[in-house]
């Protein structure tokens, strides 16, 4: 079989499973072939969390003895009590959130027991308002309409803390909690007059809240990331949204949060490795989809500190350098 014919197969697979919304029980039996069925956490279905683990389940499916099935869900905290409990094999999660989950700190009562698979790329916060809107800096965002954020999500966990270091009352602020997709359409409304998400360059669902709408992105300038960095582990960055993505003629200066694919401490070695076996190999043909996928990197992806690695993952790194 030629490769160009694997590699369209691939490219189907990839294209049906980035259309799949599901939300399957781990480690149920499946109805396909006898084959073992295992959910990946994923996230907003407008968002780049949600179409990697479709990319990913569908790579996966295409070539492996179980199936893998791709969870809507609400995000990092979300993904890593999934992960935590046995729910989902693996999840996507931002870096700081994990690190709260593994000190049993901020949105989790006692540390969880999960481990780091791969860095995959890094995270950008984007604070969307519409391009006529009063708001040019995060403390005007005081007395406003403003979405922080789905609960149980990454995005309001930095939300809060950006709030925080800006001086900004979360009281302050009417709060509607709502995911990407729920604040897309509140915006659309003209119901909100700004929304946090935190998510790989370009996320869909803002690229396409763009085709209709003028927007702009307000800053998060070099003093306010200094201010949430002193606070929390130093795990964030000082970034620019590049000029031309979501149409903006300018940079944006905003911070960025490295994010990872997350597992529990005691999943099966083989499991672990063949799904990280299919990240890098389908990383090309995930791409094509979800451009954030390009960024994976098989040197930078073991720096997931201080998040411990899974030793099947450990492994495959050592192996992959021989």
């Amino acid at each position: 079989m030629s490769a160009r014919v694997v590699r369209g197969r691939r490219l189907r697979a990839l294209a049906v499973g980035l259309l799949a919304v599901v939300g399957m029980t781990a480690c149920t039996a499946g109805n396909d072939a006898g084959r073992p069925t295992y959910q990946i956490a994923g996230g907003d279905p407008s968002g780049v969390y949600f179409n990697y683990a479709a990319g990913l389940a569908a790579a996966a499916n295409d070539s492996g003895s179980a199936r893998f099935e791709v969870a809507e869900t609400q995000g990092s905290v979300d993904n890593l009590r999934r992960v935590g409990s046995g729910e989902a094999i693996v999840g996507f999660a931002q870096g700081d959130t994990t690190v709260d989950a593994v000190r049993g700190e901020g949105n989790f009562d006692s540390p969880l027991p999960v481990r780091a698979v791969a860095r995959v790329y890094d995270e950008y916060v984007h604070l969307v308002v519409p391009a006529d809107a009063a708001p040019r800096s995060v403390a005007d965002l005081a007395g406003g309409i403003v979405s922080l954020g789905a609960e149980n999500s990454g995005v309001q966990v930095i939300a809060l803390r950006v709030l925080d270091a800006a001086g900004v009352p979360v009281e302050s602020v009417t709060n509607l909690g709502l995911g990407l997709e729920e604040s897309i359409a509140a915006m659309q409304r003209g119901e909100i007059e700004a929304f946090f998400w935190v998510g790989g360059l370009p996320t869909p669902g803002i690229e396409q809240l763009q085709q209709t709408m003028p927007i702009r992105l307000l800053s998060i300038d070099a003093d306010l990331v200094e201010q949430v960095n002193a606070n929390h582990a130093g795990v964030y960055q000082l970034a620019d949204i590049p000029v031309g993505f979501y149409g903006l003629d300018g940079t944006t200066v905003t911070m960025t949060v490295p994010n990872y694919l997350i597992t529990a401490e005691n999943a099966a070695d083989e499991l672990v490795s063949g799904l990280l076996r299919e990240l890098f190999d389908a990383q090309a043909d995930i791409a094509q989809q979800v451009p954030a996928a390009s960024y994976l990197d098989r040197r930078q992806a073991i720096f997931t500190g201080p998040i411990e690695l899974h030793p099947a993952a450990a492994q495959y790194y050592v192996d992959s350098r021989r």
